[in-house]
């Protein structure tokens, strides 16, 4: 058996570093439940508090020399500052309503904004209910540099991570519920066509990102649970039901620390599936990944750390 790679867990001093993001410098980013965006050190362990959004940073995104691109699922896009922690809103609203769960984004080289919305009806602390009752009301958008908003997809299945190809072919966004990674062709023969970079994943995918090495990275925060999957044909009135009773009867994410990469056209390249450590600091279900020059970093909504491991 190959042995598993070693996992270095790095805390923080709040819950839910669900997102992780490597600057240029080394500086590893993370953003959590608090409203806290941390800057960490990997040489030291060293974090510092850097800015605090106001509501619940997901998705992070290197935006210019001095920004991060942030998905508040709260307060929606956002421009924070990496040396001042100034905190700008970039778009809060859609069509005239309040957005209910901005999640995950992508920059292009032009400052073109690619981001998930993932529920029209229920926001990140009911997420749950969205992908149990499977809603499909997932969307992605589109913000231009001059702020033109365009809905670009809609009726995702929860619509989770988005990434860009190396040559801005393609855009791709992951549907949690649907266990697929849609992909839309941005450039070429195809152009506008929408099709699937990966379908029938081994679980629910959660964030996802492009790496150093070109890959699309995805975080597989919890292996298929045959529960939910039979709920999927089931009455909504039964999903909604099931949503409804006491939290510790419900669905629950499996103690998993497991992240995927594949190339431009779907096949598998790396498939890092780990036990969470049997002693020292805990770590389970990854919802953010960052390949950064041969190191995997990762994120969880449920823990007060990041982590890495180097890869194979």
């Amino acid at each position: 058996m190959t042995p598993q790679p070693a996992l270095t867990v790095h805390p923080v001093p709040s819950m839910g570093a669900e997102d992780v993001v490597v600057a240029p410098d080394g500086t590893v980013w993370t953003g959590t439940e608090d409203g806290a965006i941390w800057a960490l050190d990997p040489a030291t362990g060293g974090v510092r508090r850097v800015a605090d959004t106001g509501g619940r940073p997901l998705g992070l995104e290197l935006l210019g020399d001095d920004h991060l691109l942030v998905c508040d699922a709260e307060r929606g896009v956002l421009r924070v500052s990496r040396s001042t922690g100034e905190v700008e809103v970039l778009l809060d609203r859609v069509d005239g309503r309040p957005m209910r769960f901005c999640n995950n984004a992508a920059v292009a080289s032009d400052g073109t904004v690619w981001f998930s919305d993932s529920s029209l009806h229920y926001g990140v602390g009911q997420w749950k209910d969205d992908f149990v009752q499977d809603t499909a009301t997932g969307r992605l958008l589109r913000l231009d540099t001059d702020g033109a908003l365009t809905v670009v997809l809609d009726g995702l299945r929860f619509a989770n991570g988005v990434a860009l190809a190396a040559d801005e072919s393609f855009v791709a966004v992951a549907e949690c519920r649907g266990r697929t990674v849609v992909r839309l062709w941005l450039a070429g023969p195809r152009a506008g066509e929408r099709d699937h970079l990966v379908t029938d994943l081994p679980g629910y995918p959660d964030n996802i990102s492009r790496g150093s090495d070109g890959l699309i990275w995805v975080a597989v925060a919890s292996p298929v649970d045959p529960l939910v999957e039979r709920l999927g044909s089931a009455p909504m009135l039964l999903r909604r039901a099931v949503t409804r009773i006491p939290e510790a009867l419900q669905p629950k994410p499996k103690q998993t620390i497991r992240v995927q990469a594949y190339d431009v056209v779907g096949r598998l390249v790396h498939d890092l599936d780990l036990q969470p450590p049997a002693s020292g600091p805990g770590y389970h279900m990854v919802t953010g990944v960052r390949e950064h020059a041969g190191k995997v970093w990762v994120g969880s909504l449920h823990e007060p750390s990041v982590a890495v491991l180097d890869l194979p």
